[in-house]
């Protein structure tokens, strides 16, 4: 590292990148799936989803409309009395935010999840207190891979699109990222692989969270590695 941050603004995604929530997804999933259709169906079309909004994800799945809203409090009511149990922060990942901290940077989370529910997963995680702002699903009317919720972030840090780095897990991230101007890391240790992730062209790869803290800001927006 040169010792010059240019990065004044990181932005992360939620679930897959700063907590581990894939086996609470998952199991919401499964139970809805088989109280509202008595069959749990191909899994990797659900996890192909990870990132975007929750009813858009279920409706691919339901008959109507009505089974649509019915799976969603279903999924919901599962969330809320599981969430604590099955919800974890990924090892290092508080050490990083620390880091960035001490740095004066501006900190942000942009997710697909509901506002609320996002909050009480820092605050179970211990992380809440890192950041300055939180865009989830129900602040924007659009949302990943569109970078309206990207862009709202940015707008309420009062941050420049072209000293900010945005991190997450998913292909969803990445796009939002680059379409609103900033750069782009794709976390590794998410549910994506590269493969998957390597289509939208992030900007960095990072390999383990530690990666984070030394992402030097590029001129271009060639990809390489962290």
């Amino acid at each position: 590292m040169s010792g010059r941050f240019r990065f004044q603004t990181y932005l992360f995604d939620l679930d897959g990148t700063l907590i581990d929530s894939i086996h609470l997804i998952m199991e919401a999933f499964r139970f809805t799936m088989r109280t509202h259709l008595g069959a749990v169906p191909d899994e990797a079309q659900w996890r192909s989803g990870f990132g975007t909004p929750l009813r858009p994800q279920l409706a691919k799945f339901a008959r109507s409309a009505d089974q649509t809203s019915a799976m969603v409090v279903t999924y919901r009511s599962f969330t809320d009395a599981h969430h604590d149990r099955l919800l974890a922060s990924y090892s290092g990942i508080d050490s990083v935010l620390e880091c960035l901290r001490n740095r004066n940077v501006k900190l942000g989370i942009v997710t697909s999840k509901s506002h609320r529910l996002a909050r009480r997963g820092l605050i179970r995680c211990g992380l809440s207190s890192f950041f300055d702002v939180l865009v989830g699903v129900d602040d924007v009317v659009l949302h990943k891979p569109d970078p309206a919720p990207v862009v709202e972030a940015l707008e309420q840090l009062s941050a420049e699109a072209c000293s900010t780095v945005f991190i997450g897990d998913s292909p969803f991230d990445i796009c939002a990222g680059r379409k609103a101007g900033v750069q782009t890391a794709a976390a590794l240790w998410g549910p994506f692989g590269r493969g998957v992730l390597a289509r939208e062209s992030p900007d960095y790869w990072l390999s383990e969270p530690g990666c984070i803290v030394n992402i030097e800001p590029k001129e271009t927006s060639d990809s390489s590695s962290a």
